[in-house]
Protein backbone atom coordinates (compact mmCIF):
# COMPACT_ATOMS: atom_id res chain seq x y z
CA UNK A 1 0.00 0.00 0.00
CA UNK A 2 2.65 2.09 0.85
CA UNK A 3 4.40 1.92 -2.50
CA UNK A 4 0.97 3.16 -4.31
CA UNK A 5 0.74 6.10 -2.80
CA UNK A 6 3.98 6.90 -2.80
CA UNK A 7 4.03 6.24 -6.74
CA UNK A 8 0.83 8.68 -7.03
CA UNK A 9 2.52 11.18 -5.17
CA UNK A 10 5.79 11.02 -7.55
CA UNK A 11 3.09 10.95 -10.60
CA UNK A 12 0.35 13.86 -9.59
CA UNK A 13 1.64 15.69 -6.47
CA UNK A 14 5.33 15.67 -7.08
CA UNK A 15 5.52 16.39 -10.84
CA UNK A 16 8.39 14.86 -11.83
CA UNK A 17 10.06 15.24 -15.24
CA UNK A 18 8.46 11.96 -16.72
CA UNK A 19 11.75 9.97 -16.97
CA UNK A 20 12.43 10.11 -13.55
CA UNK A 21 9.05 9.71 -12.53
CA UNK A 22 8.84 6.71 -14.98
CA UNK A 23 12.01 5.49 -13.23
CA UNK A 24 10.71 5.73 -9.47
CA UNK A 25 7.67 4.12 -10.58
CA UNK A 26 9.37 1.12 -12.26
CA UNK A 27 11.44 0.92 -8.48
CA UNK A 28 8.36 1.11 -6.28
CA UNK A 29 6.56 -1.36 -7.99
CA UNK A 30 9.36 -3.80 -9.17
CA UNK A 31 11.50 -3.47 -5.77
CA UNK A 32 8.51 -3.38 -2.98
CA UNK A 33 10.59 -2.89 0.48
CA UNK A 34 13.73 -1.85 -0.75
CA UNK A 35 12.02 0.38 -3.55
CA UNK A 36 10.03 2.26 -0.54
CA UNK A 37 12.99 2.86 1.29
CA UNK A 38 14.84 3.71 -1.28
CA UNK A 39 12.39 6.28 -1.94
CA UNK A 40 12.54 7.63 1.41
CA UNK A 41 15.86 8.00 1.35
CA UNK A 42 16.46 9.46 -2.70
CA UNK A 43 13.25 10.10 -4.02
CA UNK A 44 11.34 12.93 -2.03
CA UNK A 45 11.64 16.15 -3.32
CA UNK A 46 12.29 19.72 -1.85
CA UNK A 47 10.83 22.31 -4.37
CA UNK A 48 7.87 23.60 -2.09
CA UNK A 49 9.83 24.15 0.84
CA UNK A 50 11.57 27.50 -0.62
CA UNK A 51 14.96 26.57 2.05
CA UNK A 52 16.41 30.03 1.20
CA UNK A 53 13.17 32.39 0.65
CA UNK A 54 14.26 35.71 1.31
CA UNK A 55 13.22 37.90 4.24
CA UNK A 56 11.03 41.22 3.26
CA UNK A 57 13.41 43.30 3.29
CA UNK A 58 16.51 41.56 1.65
CA UNK A 59 13.56 40.22 -1.19
CA UNK A 60 12.59 44.55 -1.25
CA UNK A 61 16.71 45.34 -1.79
CA UNK A 62 17.05 42.60 -4.45
CA UNK A 63 14.26 43.80 -6.62
CA UNK A 64 15.43 47.05 -6.35
CA UNK A 65 19.33 45.75 -7.61
CA UNK A 66 17.55 43.74 -10.55
CA UNK A 67 15.59 47.02 -12.01
CA UNK A 68 19.39 48.75 -11.47
CA UNK A 69 20.41 46.07 -13.63
CA UNK A 70 18.15 46.36 -16.76
CA UNK A 71 18.46 49.63 -16.69
CA UNK A 72 23.15 49.00 -17.22
CA UNK A 73 22.01 46.17 -19.46
CA UNK A 74 20.58 48.73 -21.50
CA UNK A 75 23.38 51.16 -21.38
CA UNK A 76 26.20 48.41 -22.15
CA UNK A 77 27.52 49.46 -25.75
CA UNK A 78 29.11 46.49 -27.34
CA UNK A 79 30.81 47.26 -30.74
CA UNK A 80 28.73 45.42 -33.54
CA UNK A 81 31.53 43.58 -34.79
CA UNK A 82 32.30 42.33 -31.40
CA UNK A 83 30.39 38.88 -30.46
CA UNK A 84 30.12 39.11 -27.03
CA UNK A 85 26.98 41.19 -27.92
CA UNK A 86 25.51 37.90 -28.71
CA UNK A 87 25.08 37.67 -24.83
CA UNK A 88 23.87 40.20 -23.46
CA UNK A 89 19.90 38.38 -23.73
CA UNK A 90 21.60 35.03 -22.02
CA UNK A 91 22.72 37.95 -19.20
CA UNK A 92 19.41 39.12 -19.21
CA UNK A 93 17.87 35.90 -18.87
CA UNK A 94 20.04 34.91 -15.95
CA UNK A 95 19.23 38.08 -13.94
CA UNK A 96 15.99 37.22 -14.47
CA UNK A 97 15.99 33.53 -13.26
CA UNK A 98 18.62 33.64 -10.58
CA UNK A 99 19.19 37.17 -10.16
CA UNK A 100 22.45 36.57 -11.21
CA UNK A 101 24.03 40.18 -10.77
CA UNK A 102 26.26 41.37 -14.11
CA UNK A 103 29.43 43.09 -13.07
CA UNK A 104 32.23 44.32 -15.30
CA UNK A 105 35.17 45.08 -12.97
CA UNK A 106 36.58 42.01 -12.12
CA UNK A 107 40.47 41.13 -12.57
CA UNK A 108 40.18 36.94 -12.59
CA UNK A 109 43.13 34.37 -12.18
CA UNK A 110 42.74 30.84 -13.17
CA UNK A 111 43.84 27.65 -11.65
CA UNK A 112 44.58 24.11 -12.75
CA UNK A 113 46.91 22.63 -10.42
CA UNK A 114 45.65 22.14 -6.76
CA UNK A 115 49.10 23.13 -5.39
CA UNK A 116 48.86 26.28 -6.62
CA UNK A 117 45.41 26.81 -5.93
CA UNK A 118 45.70 26.80 -2.37
CA UNK A 119 48.91 28.11 -1.82
CA UNK A 120 46.39 31.37 -3.24
CA UNK A 121 43.82 30.64 -0.90
CA UNK A 122 46.17 30.52 2.22
CA UNK A 123 47.96 33.44 1.17
CA UNK A 124 44.74 35.66 1.20
CA UNK A 125 43.24 33.82 4.26
CA UNK A 126 47.03 34.50 6.21
CA UNK A 127 46.37 38.25 4.73
CA UNK A 128 42.94 38.90 6.25
CA UNK A 129 41.66 41.35 7.96
CA UNK A 130 37.91 41.21 8.90
CA UNK A 131 36.27 37.88 7.77
CA UNK A 132 36.77 34.62 6.25
CA UNK A 133 33.58 32.60 4.86
CA UNK A 134 34.56 29.28 3.29
CA UNK A 135 31.59 26.98 1.46
CA UNK A 136 32.59 23.22 0.55
CA UNK A 137 31.06 19.87 -0.63
CA UNK A 138 34.27 18.16 0.53
CA UNK A 139 36.61 18.98 3.34
CA UNK A 140 38.34 15.69 4.35
CA UNK A 141 40.31 14.68 7.56
CA UNK A 142 44.18 15.06 5.85
CA UNK A 143 47.20 17.02 6.01
CA UNK A 144 46.05 19.89 3.47
CA UNK A 145 42.30 20.37 5.38
CA UNK A 146 44.25 20.33 8.94
CA UNK A 147 46.45 22.91 7.21
CA UNK A 148 43.56 25.01 6.44
CA UNK A 149 41.72 24.50 9.77
CA UNK A 150 44.98 25.75 11.61
CA UNK A 151 45.32 28.96 9.32
CA UNK A 152 41.42 29.41 9.99
CA UNK A 153 42.12 29.03 13.72
CA UNK A 154 44.66 31.60 14.04
CA UNK A 155 43.35 34.07 12.04
CA UNK A 156 40.15 33.76 14.28
CA UNK A 157 42.51 34.12 17.48
CA UNK A 158 43.46 37.50 15.99
CA UNK A 159 39.59 38.59 15.59
CA UNK A 160 38.81 37.91 12.23
CA UNK A 161 35.44 36.28 11.56
CA UNK A 162 35.75 32.58 10.36
CA UNK A 163 32.55 30.80 9.12
CA UNK A 164 33.04 27.34 7.38
CA UNK A 165 30.08 25.98 5.89
CA UNK A 166 30.02 22.13 4.74
CA UNK A 167 27.88 19.72 3.26
CA UNK A 168 26.77 16.76 6.01
CA UNK A 169 27.54 14.38 3.17
CA UNK A 170 30.70 15.46 1.67
CA UNK A 171 32.18 15.91 5.08
CA UNK A 172 30.80 12.92 6.78
CA UNK A 173 34.08 11.97 7.59
CA UNK A 174 35.56 14.93 9.33
CA UNK A 175 35.89 13.90 13.15
CA UNK A 176 33.51 15.63 15.73
CA UNK A 177 36.78 17.86 17.05
CA UNK A 178 38.59 18.17 13.72
CA UNK A 179 37.31 22.38 14.18
CA UNK A 180 37.98 22.36 17.54
CA UNK A 181 41.05 24.69 17.35
CA UNK A 182 39.19 27.50 15.16
CA UNK A 183 35.32 26.99 17.77
CA UNK A 184 37.28 27.68 20.90
CA UNK A 185 39.10 30.65 19.19
CA UNK A 186 35.73 31.86 18.19
CA UNK A 187 35.12 30.59 14.91
CA UNK A 188 31.70 28.88 13.61
CA UNK A 189 31.18 26.14 11.56
CA UNK A 190 27.69 24.73 9.62
CA UNK A 191 27.02 21.69 8.29
CA UNK A 192 24.15 21.51 5.12
CA UNK A 193 21.36 19.40 5.55
CA UNK A 194 22.69 17.25 8.41
CA UNK A 195 19.92 14.66 10.05
CA UNK A 196 19.54 16.15 13.25
CA UNK A 197 17.31 13.15 14.64
CA UNK A 198 17.49 10.34 12.44
CA UNK A 199 20.71 7.88 12.10
CA UNK A 200 19.66 8.13 7.98
CA UNK A 201 20.18 11.16 6.53
CA UNK A 202 16.83 11.43 4.98
CA UNK A 203 18.19 14.13 2.60
CA UNK A 204 21.19 12.61 1.30
CA UNK A 205 20.70 13.07 -2.32
CA UNK A 206 20.35 16.76 -1.97
CA UNK A 207 23.77 17.88 -1.42
CA UNK A 208 25.58 21.28 -1.76
CA UNK A 209 27.76 21.33 -4.08
CA UNK A 210 28.79 24.54 -4.23
CA UNK A 211 32.85 25.41 -3.58
CA UNK A 212 33.50 29.12 -2.45
CA UNK A 213 35.06 31.13 -0.72
CA UNK A 214 35.03 34.76 0.46
CA UNK A 215 38.44 36.84 1.77
CA UNK A 216 37.03 40.46 3.58
CA UNK A 217 34.44 41.08 0.49
CA UNK A 218 37.05 41.66 -1.43
CA UNK A 219 38.46 38.66 -3.00
CA UNK A 220 36.46 35.57 -3.77
CA UNK A 221 37.18 32.03 -4.99
CA UNK A 222 35.12 29.38 -7.23
CA UNK A 223 35.28 26.33 -9.62
CA UNK A 224 35.72 22.46 -8.69
CA UNK A 225 38.40 21.89 -6.23
CA UNK A 226 36.94 20.49 -2.81
CA UNK A 227 39.97 20.50 -0.02
CA UNK A 228 42.00 17.38 0.45
CA UNK A 229 44.77 15.74 -0.33
CA UNK A 230 43.66 14.34 -3.26
CA UNK A 231 43.14 17.20 -4.88
CA UNK A 232 46.83 17.74 -4.87
CA UNK A 233 47.02 14.78 -6.65
CA UNK A 234 48.21 12.92 -3.40
CA UNK A 235 44.74 10.18 -3.64
CA UNK A 236 44.49 6.56 -5.80
CA UNK A 237 43.19 8.45 -8.80
CA UNK A 238 46.59 10.16 -9.28
CA UNK A 239 47.25 13.70 -10.90
CA UNK A 240 44.29 15.92 -10.36
CA UNK A 241 43.17 18.09 -13.08
CA UNK A 242 40.69 20.77 -11.90
CA UNK A 243 39.57 24.47 -12.86
CA UNK A 244 39.19 27.22 -10.27
CA UNK A 245 38.92 31.02 -10.50
CA UNK A 246 39.97 33.82 -8.03
CA UNK A 247 38.13 36.93 -8.92
CA UNK A 248 38.45 40.25 -7.09
CA UNK A 249 35.84 42.70 -8.16
CA UNK A 250 31.66 43.13 -7.62
CA UNK A 251 31.19 39.36 -8.55
CA UNK A 252 32.82 38.62 -4.91
CA UNK A 253 29.30 40.59 -3.49
CA UNK A 254 27.62 37.74 -5.59
CA UNK A 255 29.51 35.37 -4.07
CA UNK A 256 29.10 36.70 -0.19
CA UNK A 257 24.89 36.75 -1.04
CA UNK A 258 24.94 33.24 -2.01
CA UNK A 259 27.17 32.25 1.10
CA UNK A 260 24.83 34.44 3.40
CA UNK A 261 21.67 32.90 2.17
CA UNK A 262 23.17 29.01 2.54
CA UNK A 263 24.63 29.69 5.63
CA UNK A 264 21.66 31.49 7.57
CA UNK A 265 19.62 27.82 6.50
CA UNK A 266 22.54 25.27 7.39
CA UNK A 267 22.97 27.39 10.70
CA UNK A 268 19.68 28.59 11.34
CA UNK A 269 21.52 32.10 11.92
CA UNK A 270 19.84 35.45 10.50
CA UNK A 271 23.22 37.29 9.25
CA UNK A 272 22.18 40.42 7.91
CA UNK A 273 23.80 42.38 4.74
CA UNK A 274 25.85 44.70 6.11
CA UNK A 275 28.24 47.08 4.47
CA UNK A 276 31.65 45.71 5.52
CA UNK A 277 30.13 42.41 3.51
CA UNK A 278 30.47 44.33 0.75
CA UNK A 279 33.34 46.80 0.55
CA UNK A 280 33.60 49.00 -2.70
CA UNK A 281 36.12 47.22 -5.34
CA UNK A 282 38.42 49.11 -7.17
CA UNK A 283 37.04 51.02 -10.41
CA UNK A 284 38.85 49.45 -13.74
CA UNK A 285 37.45 47.37 -16.31
CA UNK A 286 37.61 44.30 -16.49
CA UNK A 287 35.92 40.88 -16.94
CA UNK A 288 31.91 40.32 -17.50
CA UNK A 289 31.01 37.99 -14.74
CA UNK A 290 27.42 36.71 -13.49
CA UNK A 291 27.55 34.08 -10.26
CA UNK A 292 24.52 31.79 -11.33
CA UNK A 293 23.72 29.42 -8.57
CA UNK A 294 20.94 26.55 -8.45
CA UNK A 295 18.86 24.09 -6.58
CA UNK A 296 15.90 21.78 -6.25
CA UNK A 297 14.69 24.71 -3.89
CA UNK A 298 15.73 27.28 -7.26
CA UNK A 299 12.48 28.66 -9.72
CA UNK A 300 14.44 27.02 -12.59
CA UNK A 301 17.58 25.25 -13.73
CA UNK A 302 19.18 28.36 -14.39
CA UNK A 303 22.83 26.80 -14.44
CA UNK A 304 21.76 24.16 -17.11
CA UNK A 305 19.91 27.29 -18.92
CA UNK A 306 22.75 29.23 -18.95
CA UNK A 307 24.86 25.85 -20.53
CA UNK A 308 22.00 25.90 -23.02
CA UNK A 309 22.31 29.75 -23.88
CA UNK A 310 25.88 29.17 -24.58
CA UNK A 311 25.47 26.14 -27.16
CA UNK A 312 22.97 28.18 -28.90
CA UNK A 313 24.86 31.06 -29.48
CA UNK A 314 27.95 29.24 -30.23
CA UNK A 315 29.25 30.33 -34.14
CA UNK A 316 32.59 28.42 -33.88
CA UNK A 317 33.01 25.90 -30.52
CA UNK A 318 31.65 24.54 -27.70
CA UNK A 319 34.59 22.78 -25.71
CA UNK A 320 32.96 21.06 -22.84
CA UNK A 321 35.66 19.84 -19.87
CA UNK A 322 33.73 17.39 -17.03
CA UNK A 323 33.69 14.57 -15.19
CA UNK A 324 30.16 13.15 -15.00
CA UNK A 325 28.25 13.38 -18.59
CA UNK A 326 24.63 12.67 -18.30
CA UNK A 327 22.43 15.20 -19.90
CA UNK A 328 19.03 15.68 -20.03
CA UNK A 329 17.13 15.40 -23.68
CA UNK A 330 17.55 19.56 -23.95
CA UNK A 331 21.23 19.28 -23.98
CA UNK A 332 21.54 16.50 -26.43
CA UNK A 333 19.69 18.12 -29.01
CA UNK A 334 21.36 21.45 -28.60
CA UNK A 335 25.02 19.74 -28.81
CA UNK A 336 23.37 17.62 -31.58
CA UNK A 337 21.88 20.77 -33.28
CA UNK A 338 25.16 22.50 -32.52
CA UNK A 339 27.89 19.79 -34.41
CA UNK A 340 25.42 19.34 -37.45
CA UNK A 341 25.07 23.23 -37.65
CA UNK A 342 29.50 23.27 -38.36
CA UNK A 343 30.41 24.27 -34.70
CA UNK A 344 33.62 22.64 -33.36
CA UNK A 345 31.50 20.40 -30.70
CA UNK A 346 34.01 18.62 -28.31
CA UNK A 347 33.73 16.80 -24.70
CA UNK A 348 36.68 15.92 -22.38
CA UNK A 349 36.29 13.40 -19.73
CA UNK A 350 38.19 10.99 -17.48
CA UNK A 351 39.92 7.69 -18.91
CA UNK A 352 39.22 6.03 -15.27
CA UNK A 353 36.11 6.31 -13.46
CA UNK A 354 35.47 7.47 -9.46
CA UNK A 355 31.72 6.75 -9.85
CA UNK A 356 31.66 3.56 -12.25
CA UNK A 357 27.81 3.87 -12.70
CA UNK A 358 28.33 8.08 -13.79
CA UNK A 359 31.22 6.73 -16.09
CA UNK A 360 29.47 4.17 -18.07
CA UNK A 361 26.49 5.97 -18.40
CA UNK A 362 28.33 8.45 -19.41
CA UNK A 363 29.83 6.72 -22.58
CA UNK A 364 26.50 5.85 -23.82
CA UNK A 365 25.36 9.34 -24.26
CA UNK A 366 28.79 10.09 -25.98
CA UNK A 367 28.42 7.38 -28.31
CA UNK A 368 25.26 8.81 -29.74
CA UNK A 369 26.74 12.66 -29.72
CA UNK A 370 29.70 10.93 -32.26
CA UNK A 371 26.66 10.37 -35.02
CA UNK A 372 26.22 13.98 -34.79
CA UNK A 373 29.87 15.30 -35.37
CA UNK A 374 30.82 15.58 -31.58
CA UNK A 375 34.54 14.78 -31.65
CA UNK A 376 35.36 12.94 -27.40
CA UNK A 377 38.66 12.72 -25.55
CA UNK A 378 39.36 10.27 -22.45
CA UNK A 379 41.73 12.56 -20.20
CA UNK A 380 44.82 10.06 -19.55
CA UNK A 381 47.13 12.14 -17.37
CA UNK A 382 45.45 11.22 -14.00
CA UNK A 383 41.66 12.51 -13.48
CA UNK A 384 39.97 15.20 -15.06
CA UNK A 385 37.62 16.70 -12.33
CA UNK A 386 36.81 20.52 -14.16
CA UNK A 387 33.69 21.64 -15.04
CA UNK A 388 34.35 23.91 -17.43
CA UNK A 389 32.54 25.43 -21.12
CA UNK A 390 34.39 27.71 -23.50
CA UNK A 391 32.20 29.19 -26.69
CA UNK A 392 34.05 30.58 -29.52
CA UNK A 393 37.23 31.86 -27.25
CA UNK A 394 34.46 34.78 -25.86
CA UNK A 395 32.25 33.19 -23.36
CA UNK A 396 32.55 30.09 -20.87
CA UNK A 397 31.44 28.75 -17.31
CA UNK A 398 33.38 27.45 -14.60
CA UNK A 399 32.07 26.12 -11.23
CA UNK A 400 30.79 23.29 -9.50
CA UNK A 401 28.19 21.98 -11.66
CA UNK A 402 28.91 19.08 -14.07
CA UNK A 403 26.84 18.33 -17.03
CA UNK A 404 24.51 15.41 -15.53
CA UNK A 405 21.12 15.29 -14.35
CA UNK A 406 22.14 15.49 -10.31
CA UNK A 407 23.95 18.75 -10.94
CA UNK A 408 20.85 20.16 -12.70
CA UNK A 409 18.29 19.05 -10.57
CA UNK A 410 19.16 17.47 -7.35
CA UNK A 411 22.59 19.38 -6.30
CA UNK A 412 22.87 23.11 -5.15
CA UNK A 413 25.72 24.96 -6.97
CA UNK A 414 27.00 27.93 -8.11
CA UNK A 415 29.07 28.52 -11.70
CA UNK A 416 30.59 31.80 -12.96
CA UNK A 417 29.67 32.70 -15.97
CA UNK A 418 32.23 34.89 -18.22
CA UNK A 419 32.01 37.29 -21.04
CA UNK A 420 34.69 39.28 -23.15
CA UNK A 421 37.92 39.93 -21.71
CA UNK A 422 40.96 37.44 -21.68
CA UNK A 423 39.83 34.80 -19.44
CA UNK A 424 37.56 32.67 -21.98
CA UNK A 425 40.32 32.82 -24.59
CA UNK A 426 42.76 31.52 -21.60
CA UNK A 427 40.43 28.56 -20.99
CA UNK A 428 40.04 27.56 -24.63
CA UNK A 429 43.70 27.52 -24.84
CA UNK A 430 43.85 24.96 -21.69
CA UNK A 431 41.62 22.90 -23.05
CA UNK A 432 43.55 22.76 -26.23
CA UNK A 433 46.99 22.39 -24.02
CA UNK A 434 45.42 19.30 -22.32
CA UNK A 435 44.12 17.46 -25.46
CA UNK A 436 47.80 16.54 -25.36
CA UNK A 437 47.25 14.30 -22.65
CA UNK A 438 44.35 12.78 -24.03
CA UNK A 439 43.53 10.07 -26.00
CA UNK A 440 40.28 10.97 -29.11
CA UNK A 441 37.15 8.54 -28.56
CA UNK A 442 36.89 6.86 -32.05
CA UNK A 443 34.16 5.11 -33.96
CA UNK A 444 36.44 2.45 -34.35
CA UNK A 445 37.11 1.71 -30.19
CA UNK A 446 32.63 1.93 -30.33
CA UNK A 447 32.33 -0.97 -32.30
CA UNK A 448 35.14 -2.96 -30.78
CA UNK A 449 33.42 -3.06 -27.28
CA UNK A 450 32.86 -6.17 -25.26
CA UNK A 451 29.96 -7.46 -24.80
CA UNK A 452 30.86 -6.72 -20.76
CA UNK A 453 31.15 -2.93 -21.79
CA UNK A 454 27.73 -2.78 -23.73
CA UNK A 455 25.63 -4.30 -20.61
CA UNK A 456 27.41 -2.06 -18.12
CA UNK A 457 26.59 1.03 -20.57
CA UNK A 458 22.82 0.03 -20.83
CA UNK A 459 22.50 -0.86 -17.51
CA UNK A 460 24.17 2.33 -15.91
CA UNK A 461 22.00 4.50 -18.24
CA UNK A 462 18.66 2.90 -17.15
CA UNK A 463 19.95 4.66 -13.70
CA UNK A 464 20.77 7.74 -15.12
CA UNK A 465 17.82 9.57 -13.70
CA UNK A 466 19.45 9.24 -10.42
CA UNK A 467 22.71 9.36 -10.46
Amino acid sequence: MANIIFAISVVFVERKKPSIALLWVSVLFFLPLFGFLLYLVFGQTIYKEHIFRLKEEDDHIAKEVIARQEEKLESIHVPPEDKAGDYLNMIAMLLHNDWAVISNDNAVEVYTDGNAKFDALLDVIDNAEDFIHLEYYIIRNDTLSRQIATALARKAREGVTVRVLGDAVGCHGLPKDFFRELIDAGGETAWFFRSKYLPVNMRINYRNHRKIAIIDGRTGFIGGFNIGDEYLGKGPLGHWRDTHLKITGTAVHSLQVRFFMDWNHAADADLGFEDRHFPSPEKREGTLVQIVSSGPDSRGEAIKKGYLNLICNARESVWIQTPYFIPDGSIMDALKMAAESGVDVRIMFPCKPDHPFVYWAGFSYIWELMDSGVRAYLYDDGFIHAKTVVVDGIAASVGSANWDIRSFCLNFEANAFLYKGDIPATLKQIFADDIASCTEVTPEMYKNRTFTVRFKESFSRLLSGIL
